[in-house]
């Protein structure tokens, strides 16, 4: 496969703008959030974010995790070769994304809620580590009649990326994505997202994964699927090639399980329904830590570039280490984001 700049890669999930300041263990603590985990907003956090404004000097930035990972896989390919979507409000938060995505050359086709406000989420950064919390508002109404309606960028594209998040909003048109990949032999990826995700939202992974093509999560999030189904394990290689071996309803192609760790190695496991995954570990190229900025959105930039590569036809090993150059490219600037001049990729 080779890109050609016309749309074939489509990503689904919640567009919300990112608050983000710099917080400490007592902000933290003052809304029952942990240092690097990511939650939904409860009626108890709803100060958080003009906390954020007032008294941490926090910066407005476009967010939501597969939207930046469009960005990211954007940022590696042709001109117009990704399209985004999902659910805003009518106000200027929503201006601010549609701003940011159009500087990447993100193409959006976003669903405009008539009544909820664009999406937020309050991100405290602690040292290298940062704390989500999504106020999900307009982003909680997508509707697969939206997709159903836009359905010809459904058809024009080969490769669609669903980002876990958006199980917790429409099921449904998660699934018509993934019916459609099975269906016409295109490529379904989705993303775990967070560990509530596998925690809370079991039944609607497990809807998806027969579905599958490749699942991209890191180590909590894949432990968090463990502890949901039972395993008795934590060993990351295990349970990849646990998940590498799941049915799958497109038997055509093997499922790939993608797991980061942070520093530590990235672990992939491929196989099939019955047989032995093949399981390969490619170490992470450190960084020093004078460079790194803000590890907010890493994993989002590692799927990007994982994204690129694959989209560009390139072997999986490329894939896995361009994806770990974007994500330290990300992790140098502020935000979810990712430097220009624009860079070009070159193994490592």
């Amino acid at each position: 496969m080779s890109s050609t700049g016309k749309f074939e890669l489509l990503c689904l999930e919640n567009p919300l703008l990112d608050i983000q300041g710099t917080g400490d263990e007592k902000l933290l603590q003052k809304y029952g959030l942990k240092p690097n985990d990511a939650i939904l907003a409860e009626k108890q956090h709803m100060d958080l974010y003009q906390e954020l404004m007032e008294k941490h000097d926090a910066k407005l930035i476009a967010g939501g995790a597969a939207q930046n990972t469009a960005r990211g896989a954007q940022y590696c390919l042709p001109p117009d070769s990704v399209i985004y979507i999902g659910c805003v409000g009518k106000d200027e938060h929503a201006k601010t994304l549609e701003k940011a995505n159009k500087e990447a050359g993100l193409k959006t086709c976003y669903r405009y809620d008539e009544e909820q406000p664009t999406g937020r989420c309050g991100v405290v950064i602690t040292g290298h580590n940062r704390s989500m919390c999504t106020d999900l508002a307009a982003a909680n109404c997508y509707k697969i009649e939206h997709l159903k309606e836009n359905w010809e960028l459904v058809e024009q594209a080969n490769t669609y990326f669903v980002g876990g998040y958006h199980l917790t909003v429409c099921v449904p048109a998660a699934l018509a994505l993934a019916e459609e990949a099975a269906k016409k032999n295109k490529t379904f990826f989705l993303s775990l997202s967070a560990p509530f995700i596998p925690q809370f939202f079991k039944d609607q992974v497990d809807q998806c994964l027969p579905y599958t093509d490749y699942l991209i999560g890191n180590e909590t999030e894949a432990r968090a699927y463990a502890a949901a189904h039972d395993m008795n394990t934590e060993d990351i290689p295990t349970i990849a090639k646990h998940l590498a071996c799941l049915p799958k309803k497109n038997a055509k192609k093997p499922r790939a399980v993608i797991i980061t760790q942070g520093t530590d190695p990235t672990v992939v496991a491929v196989g099939a329904e019955g047989e032995e995954a093949q399981l390969s570990k490619y170490p992470v190229h450190s960084i020093e830590q004078s460079k790194i900025n803000d590890t907010n959105g890493a994993g989002d930039a590692f799927a990007g570039g994982f994204l690129g590569g694959y989209m560009q036809g390139r072997e999986l090993k490329t894939c896995v280490d361009m994806g770990q150059w974007l994500a330290q490219l990300s992790i140098q600037e502020l935000g979810p984001s990712y430097p220009y001049p624009k860079q070009n990729y070159k193994a490592s």
